[in-house]
């Protein structure tokens, strides 16, 4: 298991003799560290002068494109026999000028400026890419837009992607493909190529199988550190996150894990298995990725061994792959939370991104529809006494805020798995004892507003228990909507929001009217 550095520099300074050096060496650290965040050479500002210049080559590359596309109109409505050689050459040179910009950026600064360009222009650009860059710029772009510029690929230029690229990583392009494209290409790549990726695509999507590295670099538990030493000379190279090392059997079963740097220190005579580690953090291929997130999290894990169901090592499982699908989920769950998907394009055609959206409208309508139809019921009511329709708004607002914020809470703590039937009623409880307190501060707060307004004690109180029962049915709403609809198989984040909003704006309007109409009229 990986060591924090903050605990590793703890232990190396209680191991010293010299307490107070190690003191004054750490305030020394600190104080660089301080320079460093103040001095205009720090990484903070590197980033800031980085993303200025981004942003600069990327006005340069639209301008570029908008000049060609004016030119190619003017050239289009000129009357002359060299029409095509004029409109060659001109597109020719702003291809040049564009080929050179996006060719020198980093794949990640690339995928950047073509995510920021609108369809027509993104199509453009990506011909001018160049086909060996193709493979690190599509790694780095979204899914929506990678999946967009994948299928422009033809066969030979999957086929060499597929041979040049990680298993892992091809297998991450291919995805998107229609099935019958994809049997084409893995037919046309040698058989360990092919076999690699076909194993990466049978793991199901959001499984650890799905995320491990399939080169895994093992050590037998037999051989010395100095035999081992030479076995990673021959390699050549290994992976910067790669802390610690499986340590397998002759059947590659895990036995446990050996840290790199005891090969640096430790005497060459000494076997694997003497000095590994024999209870190691490990991952099943069939193991969830928010579960291994929160261990990788919990252990402050860099790197761990992934095996299959025999125990035998398949892979390996690294923090910057973890990080990237973290950030992709929390980026898909703030999306889904106002019903949008994952593929969702900025510049995407109008009707693509409005038939996606459709179906979101239609739900939060059909709640909009329900709750007016409740304050149609009591029509009468609010004849009667208009100050009623004023207030609605007030009743409805509080329960909905109320409910988001329980919502939130519950939502995080079912990502970090820290909810189950045991504690539900605990956090039932408290939340209800929550929403008690605050809607008796804040329903006094408005029975003041109320009574100051209309001169109405009686329409005060109204106002008053309506905000206390209302915020107390968020509350219960917020705790239960998200448990039941996991319970279900549903999207948590998705669903709750909706039904949240359909409860307390329905409810929230008849509490309130309800008393109204009986205790004021």
């Amino acid at each position: 298991m990986h060591r924090s550095r903050f605990g590793s520099m703890a232990r190396h300074c209680a191991q010293r003799a010299a307490a107070k050096a190690c003191d004054v060496r750490k305030f020394g650290e600190y104080t660089r560290a301080f320079r460093q965040t103040a001095h205009p050479n720090s990484t903070v500002a590197t980033d800031l002068e980085h993303q200025r210049t981004l942003d600069a080559t990327l006005r340069a590359v639209v301008a570029l494109l908008d000049k060609q596309a004016l030119v190619h109109q003017l050239v289009a409505r000129t009357d002359t026999r060299k029409h095509a050689l004029v409109q060659s050459l001109i597109e020719r040179q702003h291809a040049v000028e564009l080929e050179k910009k996006l060719n020198s950026l980093h794949p990640a600064d690339a995928a950047f400026v073509l995510e920021s360009l609108q369809q027509q222009q993104r199509m453009t650009a990506w011909q001018l890419v160049a086909r060996e860059r193709r493979g690190a710029v599509l790694l780095e772009l979204a899914e929506s837009v990678r999946a967009s510029l994948v299928t422009l690929l033809d066969e030979p230029e999957l086929i060499g992607l597929g041979r040049q690229m990680d298993a892992e990583d091809f297998a991450d392009l291919v995805q998107d493909l229609p099935q019958e494209r994809v049997d084409k290409v893995l037919a046309q790549l040698g058989s360990e190529e092919r076999a690699e990726v076909q194993s990466v695509l049978s793991f199901p999507e959001g499984s650890v199988g799905a995320l491990m590295q399939l080169d895994a670099i093992t050590l037998r538990a037999d051989v010395t550190f100095e035999e081992a030493i030479a076995s990673l000379r021959r390699r050549g190279s290994v992976p910067l996150q790669l802390t610690s090392l499986p340590v397998v059997d002759r059947n590659n079963v895990l036995l446990g894990t050996l840290p790199i740097d005891q090969l640096l220190v430790r005497d060459g005579a000494l076997r694997v298995g003497d000095v590994m580690d024999a209870e190691p953090k490990y991952f099943v291929t069939s193991d969830r990725e928010k579960q291994a997130a929160e261990a990788f999290e919990r252990y402050d894990l860099i790197a761990a061994p992934v095996v299959n169901l025999h125990k035998q090592v398949v892979g390996m499982l690294t923090v910057d792959k973890v990080l990237e699908q973290v950030k992709q989920d929390s980026f898909k769950q703030s999306l889904s939370q106002v019903g949008l998907s994952e593929d969702e394009d900025l510049f995407a055609p109008i009707w693509q991104s409005g038939r996606k959206r459709l179906a979101w409208l239609g739900l939060n309508l059909l709640t909009a529809f329900v709750a007016s139809r409740v304050v149609g019921g009591f029509e009468g009511s609010i004849a009667q006494l208009t100050a009623l329709a004023a207030l609605m708004p007030v009743v409805a607002s509080i329960g909905g805020n109320t409910g988001n914020q329980t919502v939130a809470l519950v939502i995080r703590g079912l990502a970090l798995s820290q909810l189950n039937v045991r504690n539900v009623l605990f956090l039932l409880r408290k939340e209800l004892a929550i929403g008690a307190i605050n809607g008796a501060l804040w329903g006094v707060v408005m029975a003041v507003a109320t009574l100051v307004l209309y001169r109405s004690p009686g329409l005060a109180a109204v106002m008053a228990s309506a905000m206390v029962l209302n915020i107390l049915l968020a509350s219960a709403v917020g705790v239960l909507c998200p448990m039941i609809l996991q319970r279900l198989g549903r999207d948590p984040v998705m669903g709750s929001s909706i039904l949240l909003t359909a409860i307390t704006d329905s409810m929230g309007f008849f509490i309130f009217l309800a008393l109204a109409s009986i205790l004021l009229l």
